[in-house]
């Protein structure tokens, strides 16, 4: 009864609060001002990964809230790589487009963040910063959200969610998961089938290929460095060994893999795997709430904690659409859009902000927020592993992909 009457409450002061209290102050700065002005009547290309129909929905719904309040359009460019987007820009600035550029936001971050920053190919630093919602940003407790994969975002891109490593279980199959990466080698082995991941380059794929490098690395310190050719073989070696013996026991022997995590998700949902996992940590509730997984599936973490990080939209430098896509970015931070994105009927996925900061209405609303038995608690969620430095991920795909890819 106290949880329904905690919901009814959040409710009642979201209908009570009017919706430009969301979005920024009352009376703008003047500054904030000039970029409300300019940015009426843009159109911003957001462009941004679309595979999964949830993210594409919040998305749209954002669009539209955007367009209604400030006169924004805001048109999803659906892609499935990041990195291409990355090279569509750079190729504009090899040709000399400094402005009327065809991206004008991006959804972004890590090892394309860096290539982006390296090639100044970013919108001058420190727009992040001005954006009227940044003061709810927890900038003391979540410290990815202006370091990203070890690189100092300068307030170049301005984060707007936040992703942690989290495995599901069907507790009807498996009522106790594995607790460490040997526990679930011991499990796939003795299951054979049961398990598998994303194939790299995938970012899921590639984040469970990161976990077992940071659990079995002899050397943390390596990577929060460039890699190196000179320590590369040497520092994954205990990774690929663990991959060696796992690989014959997965999902179809390792002979295929599936695309993504939501062909994961299937999997689990169809009773073809016992486990799968996500880099969101309301992703399971998310999926029951959707119909998407039995209510049965449960949420677990590896013992010593698994990776995380900040998920980013940034301006490219020749942005046509620069304060309108600075709209959009301040929307996405406002108490309002961070609620609606944390719902785990809508998305589930982590806030950035600072929530026992807010006022007393916006707090409530994250308060009501019920994620179920499917989801763990933040404190259950154990430490947050760093994520290595950007150049480990292509250097990892790469290996990956001839050890195990070409079969």
């Amino acid at each position: 009864m106290s949880r329904l009457l905690t919901i009814a409450l959040g409710l009642f002061l979201l209908s009570q609060a009017p919706l430009q209290s969301f979005a920024q102050d009352a009376a703008p700065s003047p500054e904030w001002q000039a970029t409300l002005d300019a940015a009426k009547g843009q159109t911003v290309y957001f462009h941004a990964w679309g595979g999964e129909p949830r993210i594409n929905a919040f998305i749209a719904w954002a669009g539209r809230e955007v367009e209604r309040d400030f006169g924004v359009r805001i048109v999803h460019v659906k892609v499935s790589d990041t990195a291409s987007v990355v090279s569509q820009v750079l190729t504009e600035k090899s040709v000399g487009k400094t402005s009327g550029g065809a991206v004008d936001l991006i959804w972004i971050n890590g090892e394309n963040f860096a290539s982006m920053k390296e090639n100044g190919l970013l919108a001058a630093p420190g727009w992040a910063q001005t954006l009227p919602n940044w003061r709810y940003v927890d900038v003391e407790n979540k410290p990815t959200v202006t370091i990203d994969f070890t690189v100092p975002t300068d307030g170049q891109e301005s984060p707007w969610g936040m992703a942690k490593l989290v495995f599901m279980h069907d507790s009807a199959r498996l009522p106790t998961p594995p607790a460490t990466l040997a526990e679930l080698l011991t499990f796939a082995k003795d299951n054979p089938g049961r398990f598998t991941y994303p194939q790299p380059p995938n970012f899921h794929g590639t984040t469970f290929l990161k976990q077992v490098l940071v659990d079995t690395i002899q050397d943390p310190d390596l990577l929060s460095k460039p890699v190196s050719d000179a320590d590369f073989d040497t520092a994954t070696a205990p990774l690929f060994a663990y991959l060696d013996a796992l690989n014959p026991v997965l999902w179809r022997q390792g002979q295929t893999f599936p695309q993504d995590a939501a062909q994961l998700r299937l999997l689990l949902a169809d009773g073809e795997l016992d486990i799968a996992f996500s880099f969101n940590p309301g992703d399971a509730a998310a999926a029951i709430a959707n119909g998407e997984l039995p209510p049965s599936v449960r949420s677990f973490v590896l013992d010593g904690g698994t990776i995380g990080n900040t998920h980013f939209v940034a301006i490219p430098f020749n942005s046509s659409a620069q304060e309108g896509a600075k709209v959009f970015a301040d929307f996405l931070l406002s108490p309002m859009a961070q609620t609606r994105k944390r719902d785990p009927e809508i998305w589930g996925d982590p806030t950035v902000l600072n929530v026992a900061g807010l006022p007393d209405n916006e707090k409530a609303l994250f308060m009501a927020q019920d994620f179920g038995p499917a989801a763990l608690s933040p404190q259950d969620l154990g430490p947050v592993l760093p994520e290595p430095h950007p150049s480990w991920v292509s250097a990892l795909e790469e290996a990956w992909t001839a050890r195990y890819g070409t079969r």
